[in-house]
This record gives structure tokens, sequence and C-alpha cells, in this order.
């Protein structure tokens, strides 16, 4: 089955060409509280998204559904939960809890009226995964690779994945039957970590999504091959993995140990 693919943007024309790609999540970020400083030495995106934005994007796009990034808990919670809800939100994401507490609180206020989805990027959350999971009405879990591998002080993206820590998170969502992914992906045949390397990864582990990285999008937005070398980076995503369908057991274990190889190289020499 192939992953749900999410991409993050509030431009329109964008939503539109990846609605066109077969992008099954268009993604709005409202997160602002506390971002820039957990983050301010990484080349990470900053969003400047709006509420308004959710509408613009909402009515420009058919099979697509609206996923929105709220903010952390805080004393405005309820509203912004309201408003995005009200705003058209089909999914909520909750970024950078700590405690069964603040997941209880968000589904509370989300009262079932659209889909849920936890983005799991502190080791506070890990540790208390356990209870977070006894928990009813969270729809989908998505370890952040970026803050994760902060909050554990480790020195590259990707070392949660090659450390095993992502692999134990997911062997206890797995119990619970709840929809998980990890990360993000680079074009297949970029990335300092091969895309291709990853996304085996994806597979090895059961992921079910994974956010589409920045190098989809040409960096210049009047490229007039932008919408044709979109579809093509997904397509030839989607066509890697109809190979790993393929692959054998051995085969994800080999990868799995070239991704460890890889990232300790990548940490050396950093």
């Amino acid at each position: 089955m192939s992953m749900k693919l999410m991409y993050i943007t509030n431009n329109p024309y964008k939503a539109k060409v990846a609605e066109k790609a077969g992008i099954d999540w268009i993604f709005i970020d409202l997160e602002k509280i506390g971002k820039d400083e957990r983050q301010k030495n990484l080349d990470t995106v900053k969003s400047k998204h709006s509420i308004e934005d959710i509408s613009k994007i909402k009515k420009n796009i058919i099979s697509s559904e609206l996923l929105v990034r709220i903010n952390p808990i805080h004393n405005n919670t309820e509203n912004e939960i309201n408003e995005v809800i009200s705003a058209g939100a089909e999914i909520i994401m909750l970024p950078y809890f700590k405690t069964k507490e603040e997941v209880d609180y968000f589904i509370s206020k989300v009262n079932g009226r659209v889909k849920t989805c936890l983005l799991l990027e502190t080791s506070e959350a890990v540790e208390n995964l356990d209870s977070i999971l006894e928990l009813k009405n969270i729809d989908y879990i998505h370890i952040g690779l970026n803050d994760l591998h902060l909050s554990y002080k480790l020195n590259f993206m990707f070392e949660p994945v090659s450390n095993g820590t992502v692999e134990r998170i997911i062997e206890k969502i797995k119990q619970k039957n709840i929809k998980y992914g990890f990360g993000g992906i680079a074009k297949i045949g970029e990335g300092t970590l091969p895309a291709e390397r990853i996304l085996a990864e994806h597979y090895r582990l059961g992921s079910q999504m994974v956010i589409i990285s920045r190098s989809f999008t040409s960096k210049e937005d009047s490229n007039s091959r932008y919408e044709e070398d979109f579809i093509q980076g997904i397509q030839n995503l989607r066509n890697y993995e109809n190979v790993l369908t393929t692959k054998d057991n051995k085969y994800f274990e080999k990868n799995k140990q070239k991704v460890k190889n890889i990232v300790n190289e990548i940490i050396t020499t950093k």
C-alpha cells in the first residue's frame, strides 16, 4: 500500500499542483510558539502560514485532505482548534507535546469533529508514550525527526532512525493499530542520506506517511517547469515504492545497516 504523502504549502497554485501529483494531505503550518528558539541553527522552514490560508486552500482542492498543524498546548489552544475546524481543517496535528495530559486536552477539545494527528518530537513524549497510547481517538502519529534529534541532543536529524529510537517508538504504536509515519523525504536520487535508503526504511518499519521535502520544488516560483518537475518527482517516488514491494527481508536488513553506516559517516564529518 502506498504511503500517504504530505506537502506543506499555503500557496493555492502549489496546492493544486500537489493534488494533481497525488499528494494525499495538503499541510498548513500554523506552529510558531517556541519553534524559532528550538530550531534557530537548522535549515528548516519557519512557516508564515495563517488561519486565513485554510479556507483559501480548502476551496482550491478536491481530492486531497487538508491537515493543519496548530501550536503546542498554550492558553489559547481551545480557540485555535475551534478556528481551524471552522475554517475547514480535516486533520489537526498537535506538535511538541510532552505529557499524556496535554494530548488528552487536545483530543477532548477536538471532540471527534475532525481527525487527530500527534507530532511526536520530544524525548519526554517518548518516555510517556505508554500512557499516551492509552488514550482513545488518536488517528495518526507522525514522528518528527528535527525536534526529536534536538531533544536527545543528537547531531544529525536521522540519528533517531539509525540508532533504533524510531523503531522502538513504532513497535509501541503498532500494538494500538494507529497509523504512523516519520520525517520527510527528498527527491529520489537526492539527499545527504539518499532518499532511496530512507524510503526503504519506511517500508521496513511499516511507515504509512511521510512529509515531502522542499527539494521537490524549484527555488524559483516563476519556473515554468514547476508543475512538470513536481509531478515527475512524485511519480519517481511512487515508482520506487513499487520497486520496494518486490524486495525481501534480507534486502531491508542490509539497507538498515547501510543507513546506519551513512549516518555515522555524516556525524563524524560534522
